[in-house]
């Protein structure tokens, strides 16, 4: 069985006051953390599946074709620390080339981890599995016995899209601190046709539609909201201009939603905002790579050039850092 670290202690009250705020603002929004409950997860893994997300199939792709590679640019027997792990399949790719001593997957959602770490024990019992719940947008201080010597973090999917430029910076500094002398290997969805990407977002089978409004639920289960399904839709658009795709839950109809102590009132027409995903060039990444402080910056990209998975090093901790 995988040792499991639980750092993630839900505070009902600290995630009521944070709801309630953002629903206050104006326009309102919703961290995108909050999509991913275990309906949600699992939504996201249908997502993946649809003809017309290709990230994830872009991503396998360039993995596929530069595993050599990029086993060389990381190196054998590291320790892969992979955040947002969900269904760890991202990371098993990669365990015959890289042959980690060690794989720690975090993720928020707990529950749907502990499932996803108990079937990959079961492939992989050579490898030392360490799970840990935990949101790591709110800090990634993982206990040193859990991450002792060099680290490669592994970030795939364009999770890192879901930031803002500045936050992704910050972000980027704060993996370099974790990666102690080792480094990162980060998927990038890249800059390309609007009308493709907004597809990708608002896929005929509605299924991102459906992870998108089941947030309205999480609302009603976390916050003690009144919301209705029938009475929001899911919209995608993408802004040009900042090179990112947006995700709102829009109202079909004048809507008051109530919890304890507050309301949201929302005419028709007016959205919740609940996703960003920024799109990159690779000249772009790279130089928010070197931001953060990161160096020997690689890249591999897909035939089309639509996906780009980077690795770039850290420096090494001074002695007593770390």
């Amino acid at each position: 069985m995988p040792d499991f670290v639980s750092l993630h202690h839900e505070d009902s009250a600290a995630v009521r006051l944070e709801l309630a705020a953002g629903l206050q603002q104006r326009p309102p929004r919703v961290s995108p953390k909050y999509l991913y409950d275990p309906l949600g997860s699992r939504l996201f893994e249908a997502i993946t599946e649809l003809p017309e997300y290709t990230p994830t199939r872009a991503e396998r792709a360039i993995v596929d074709a530069h595993l050599g590679e990029i086993a060389e640019a990381i190196g054998t027997g590291a320790t892969l620390v992979d955040l947002g792990a969900g269904n760890c399949a991202k990371a098993a790719r990669l365990f015959a080339a890289l042959r980690p001593r060690r794989y720690v997957a975090v993720d928020i959602s707990v529950d749907f981890l502990r499932e996803s770490l108990d079937t990959l024990a079961s492939r992989f019992p050579e490898v030392d599995i360490v799970g840990v719940g935990m949101d790591f947008f709110s800090g990634l201080d993982l206990p040193p016995t859990v991450c002792d010597g060099p680290v490669t973090v592994l970030y795939p999917g364009s999770s890192i899209g879901n930031l803002t430029p500045d936050d992704a910076l910050h972000f980027l500094e704060t993996v370099g601190v974790c990666c102690r002398g080792g480094g990162v290997l980060i998927g990038v969805d890249r800059v390309r046709d609007p009308v493709r990407l907004q597809q990708a977002y608002d896929d005929p089978l509605q299924v991102t539609a459906a992870f998108n409004r089941n947030l309205l639920r999480r609302l009603n289960h976390l916050l003690g909201t009144n919301a209705r399904l029938e009475d929001f839709r899911h919209v995608a658009l993408y802004d040009e201009a900042r090179s990112r795709i947006e995700m709102h839950l829009e109202a079909v109809r004048d809507v008051t939603l109530s919890w304890a102590g507050g309301e949201c009132r929302l005419s028709a027409g007016e959205r919740i905002h609940t996703e960003n995903s920024y799109k990159y060039e690779v000249a772009d990444f790279e130089a928010l790579l070197g931001s953060a402080g990161f160096h020997q910056i690689r890249s591999w990209s897909d035939p089309e050039q639509t996906f780009s998975v980077f690795h770039a090093r850290t420096a090494a901790p001074m002695p007593g850092v770390g």
